[in-house]
């Protein structure tokens, strides 16, 4: 394994030594990267993540690189359909897209349109044709402290209603007027002044079209549009935009993506059953979430392992944007945004999101062979502020028992009576 990883290494020049100096060393499983190795292991971490450990803000597990293989329905159709996907030259919308993954293959440098390709294929990546989360618990924490300032309880449930893979109807739902790609849907269920505040977010098929997300607010006992800027803003004073669901979760017209090239580095992926489980899980009694650590224990306490991930740049075109930029790592076996970098309009690191992503295989026996990764453990840590906010997921994919009808305006109005 050590072998394979050092192979795997060379091949890139950002953790090349130059001048034929002898490579630098990988740390092996098992190793723990701190303030007092990181020196030894230049570029096997982005420089802001690289930064936090040298202040000594978190240290960082090494654990044994593995594969995560793409659904074999997924994959065959990836497969058939290569080739077929193109670009409209003045939209950069999608056409002739058919299913699978739109455009497999390692990206190219000197394709002026790998980035918006690299978008299209995180946004269509599979993550199941739909998947439920309950509990999905939110913790606000104060990172100097490292006080837990307020704790929310969600179900979260996502439904493909086009280019669906595994369940029926394939490979669309029949009733779908608005041509919806992607529904999202999240209800609070404490604290009590919270409790039964829902959003319901429509992914359009068609990327030009306007964004459609709709919130109920339990303490005015209505259904509200929510217009397109405030996606922008802070969820329920946590710090994640609305924006950020999902990696990214707004039109990719929105931004102009830009291909940075790839790089193999350090990435928090792990197996669910061999990470510390917490000592108590009165939330959740037949699922052991993991923990975070480090600075507020605001970090997924999970092993990182050697990935290779697209480095995807995000300049939005709205000039009122609150960020100047994001910029994704992208794993590459997965299509998953694993790290998000997110800068403010002076161009300074403003958060930065990690998702730890576990093998399907390692996590619930229903998530066993899905091919999809599964999101476990996520943080968003406001490095200006010193503040974070920390997801923990019971994560399902597939269920049989989701309805469609629980992603229509008229269930947010029933769910809140």
């Amino acid at each position: 394994m050590r072998y394979f990883l050092l192979i795997f290494c060379l091949s890139l020049p950002s953790i090349t030594a130059a001048n034929d100096a002898p490579p630098p060393a990988l740390p092996a499983a098992g190793t723990n990267v701190s303030d007092a190795n990181i020196s030894q292991y230049p570029g096997l971490l982005d420089e802001a993540i690289a930064d936090l450990v040298k202040q000594g803000l978190l240290s960082i597990d090494v654990g044994e690189h593995f594969d995560i293989l793409p659904n074999s329905l997924f994959d065959k159709l990836s497969r058939e359909n290569a080739g077929k996907s193109a670009l409209d030259p003045d939209s950069g919308q999608i056409v002739n897209y058919s299913g699978g993954l739109p455009f497999p293959g390692t990206p190219d440098m000197n394709d002026s349109q790998a980035g918006l390709k690299l978008a299209w294929n995180m946004r269509y990546a599979y993550g199941g044709d739909n998947s439920t989360v309950d509990p999905f618990i939110w913790e606000y924490r104060d990172m100097d402290s490292g006080d837990t300032e307020r704790t929310l309880s969600f179900v979260g449930k996502t439904l493909r209603f086009k280019h669906r893979v595994a369940m029926s109807p394939l490979p669309s739902l029949a009733k779908n007027p608005n041509d919806v790609f992607n529904a999202i849907y999240l209800m609070v269920k404490k604290p009590f002044d919270l409790r039964n505040t829902q959003l319901l977010i429509h992914r359009l098929e068609d990327d030009s079209a306007a964004d459609q997300s709709w919130m109920y607010l339990s303490f005015q006992r209505r259904v509200r549009r929510l217009p397109s800027g405030q996606t922008t803003d802070a969820f329920l004073g946590s710090d994640i935009m609305i924006e950020d669901f999902l990696g990214y979760n707004g039109r990719i017209k929105d931004m102009t993506w830009s291909y940075k090239g790839a790089r193999n580095m350090l990435a928090p992926v792990y197996r669910h059953n061999e990470i510390t489980r917490e000592s108590s899980n009165a939330d959740s009694e037949d699922f052991q979430f993991g923990n975070f650590h480090g600075q507020g224990n605001c970090f997924p306490d999970v092993p990182w392992q050697l990935r290779e991930l697209y480095v995807l740049e995000a300049i939005p075109t709205w000039e009122q944007h609150p960020l100047s930029k994001r910029v994704y790592y992208v794993d590459a076996q997965t299509h998953a945004p694993l790290l998000g970098l997110f800068y403010d309009r002076s161009g300074d690191i403003w958060r930065i999101a990690i998702a730890g992503l576990s093998h399907p295989d390692s996590h619930l026996v229903q998530n066993k062979g899905s091919g999809v990764a599964i999101a476990s453990l996520v943080s968003t840590i406001d490095v200006q502020a010193k503040h974070c906010t920390t997801l923990k997921m019971k994560t399902m994919i597939n269920l049989d028992n989701e309805k469609q009808n629980d992603f229509s305006v008229q269930a947010l109005r029933l769910k809140g009576r």
